[in-house]
C-alpha cells in the first residue's frame, strides 16, 4: 500500500510517518517546514518534500511585535492554499492520502480521481464547534474576540465533505463532528501515543511538597483562569504551580487579575526539560475547555506524573477516572480544587496514581498502537490486501 501525507509543520504527523514507514507504506510526507527543521524527525530525505516559503515566513514574523493579526490571517490562508496547490502538482498516484485538517482539498480530490482515498486528519474538535466554544469562553471572561476568519470554516467543511474518512484523536472530538451533522460512521477515533524514549521517569517528586504542573499554550481555550482560581484554594504549606508554555494574547491582560501566589510562568522549554519537570511534579492539571487529545497527558503519565484533566481534553480515551488520574467537568473550579486537594493530602494516593499511569502507558506501547489502528483503517478504506512483508511485521 502506498501512502502520502501532508502536514503544516510537524505536529504528530511525523510519528505517523514513522509508523507508515515501518510497515512499508510511506511514499512521501509533504510539510511546510524547511528540511533544516524536518531532518531531526528521522525520516529519510527521499521521503520528505518541503514547501517552506510562506508558512516559515509567517511563523517567524508572528514571533515579532510588529506583525498585525489581520495580515497574518491573510498570509496563513495564502500559505494553506499554496501548499495544497503545490502538493497537488507534486503528488504521485497512491492508495491513500492523509492530510492534516485544513490541507489537501485539491490534492485529495486528485487522489480520489486516480482511485485512491482521501483522509482528513483533524487534531481537535469540528472547526465550527471549536469556534463556538472559544467564543463562549471569550464572552465569559469579557475578552474581545480575535479577528473572525470565516474562510477557515468554509474550507474545513469542504474538506470534511470531500474526504472519504475523518480521523480524530478522541471520542469527545468525534462527538463534536456528530453534533455538527457529520455521519458518525465517517469519523474514526485514533488516540495519540507518546515517545517513550524521550518521556520517562528520571527522578521522584519531592517528599512533603505539592508541585503542580501545567503544560501547553497559556490561553482561554486551555482553561488557565480556572486552574489559577482552583490552585489558589488548595491548602498545602509547600504548594507550587509551574505553568509551562507561551502566553497567548487572549489571556495576557487577564492574567494580572487572577491569583498567582506560588505560581511560576516559565514560557516554552525544551522537551528534555519538560520531561524532567513532569518527573518531579506530583500532578499535572489540564483544564481545557476545547481540545482534541493533548499530547502532554500521555507524556506526563510516561514520567509517572498523574493527570487531572477536564472532559474536553479527550482524557477518557487515555486513562480511567480514579485509576491513573482524574477527569472532571469543563469549567468546574470546585471539582478541580477537590481533586487537587485530595492528591495533596494523600501521598499514598499520588503514588498509586503514578504507578498506574506508568503501567497504562507501558500497555499502550508508545506510538505502536496508533500505527496499528491507522494500518487497520487504511486497509479497510482502500481494500488493499496485506502483502508478505506486512504479515511478517505483524507476526
Amino acid at each position: 500500500m502506498k501512502v502520502n501525507q501532508a502536514v503544516f509543520g510537524v505536529f504528530h504527523h511525523f510519528e505517523l510517518a514513522h509508523q507508515m514507514q515501518r510497515r512499508g507504506h510511506l511514499q512521501k510526507i509533504y510539510s511546510t517546514w524547511p528540511w533544516a527543521r524536518l531532518k531531526r524527525e528521522g525520516i529519510s530525505r527521499s521521503q520528505v518534500s518541503s514547501f517552506p516559503w510562506l508558512h516559515t515566513t509567517d511563523f517567524l514574523l508572528s514571533r515579532t511585535r510588529f506583525y498585525p493579526r489581520s495580515v497574518s490571517v491573510r498570509v496563513n490562508a495564502w500559505s494553506a492554499l499554496s501548499f495544497d496547490r503545490w502538493t497537488n502538482s507534486m503528488i504521485e498516484p497512491c492508495d491513500a492520502f492523509i492530510a492534516i485538517s485544513g490541507a489537501g482539498l485539491l490534492t485529495g480530490r486528485k487522489v480520489q480521481e486516480q482511485g485512491g482515498k482521501f483522509v482528513c486528519d483533524r487534531g481537535s474538535t469540528h472547526q465550527r464547534y471549536q469556534e463556538r466554544v472559544v467564543a463562549e469562553e471569550y464572552s465569559r471572561w469579557g475578552v474581545a474576540s480575535l479577528t473572525v476568519v470565516p474562510h477557515i470554516v468554509v474550507r474545513e467543511e469542504k474538506i470534511y465533505e470531500q474526504a472519504d474518512a475523518i480521523t480524530v484523536p478522541s471520542t469527545v472530538a468525534k462527538r463534536s463532528f456528530v453534533t455538527m451533522g457529520v455521519p458518525a460512521e465517517k469519523v474514526h477515533v485514533i488516540p495519540y501515543g507518546v515517545r517513550l524514549d524521550k518521556f520517562t521517569r528520571t527522578v521522584e517528586p519531592a517528599a512533603g511538597a505539592f508541585d503542580v504542573l501545567f503544560a501547553g499554550q497559556v490561553s482561554l481555550r486551555k482553561g488557565i483562569p480556572y486552574l489559577l482560581q482552583a490552585f489558589a484554594q488548595v491548602n498545602h504549606p509547600r504548594k507550587t504551580l509551574t505553568v509551562v508554555g507561551s502566553v497567548q494574547d487572549d489571556v495576557r491582560a487577564l492574567l494580572p487579575t487572577l491569583p498567582h501566589v506560588g505560581v511560576t510562568f516559565t514560557g516554552s522549554i525544551p522537551q528534555h526539560e519538560l520531561a524532567r519537570k513532569m518527573s518531579t511534579s506530583h500532578l499535572m492539571v489540564l483544564p481545557s475547555v476545547e481540545e482534541g487529545l493533548a499530547l502532554v497527558q500521555g507524556q506526563a503519565m510516561a514520567c509517572g506524573c498523574p493527570v487531572l484533566a477536564t472532559t474536553a481534553t479527550g482524557a477518557e480515551d487515555l486513562f480511567t477516572d480514579g485509576v491513573e488520574g482524574f477527569i472532571v467537568a469543563d469549567r468546574d473550579v470546585t471539582a478541580l480544587v477537590e481533586r487537587m486537594q485530595q492528591v495533596a493530602d494523600d501521598p499514598s494516593l499520588q503514588q498509586r496514581l503514578s504507578e498506574a499511569s506508568l503501567a497504562r502507558v507501558k500497555f499502550l506501547g508508545g506510538w505502536n498502537q496508533y500505527g496499528d489502528a491507522w494500518d487497520k483503517l487504511l486497509h479497510e478504506l482502500t481494500g488493499v490486501a496485506r502483502d508478505a512483508d506486512e504479515l511478517d511485521y505483524i507476526l
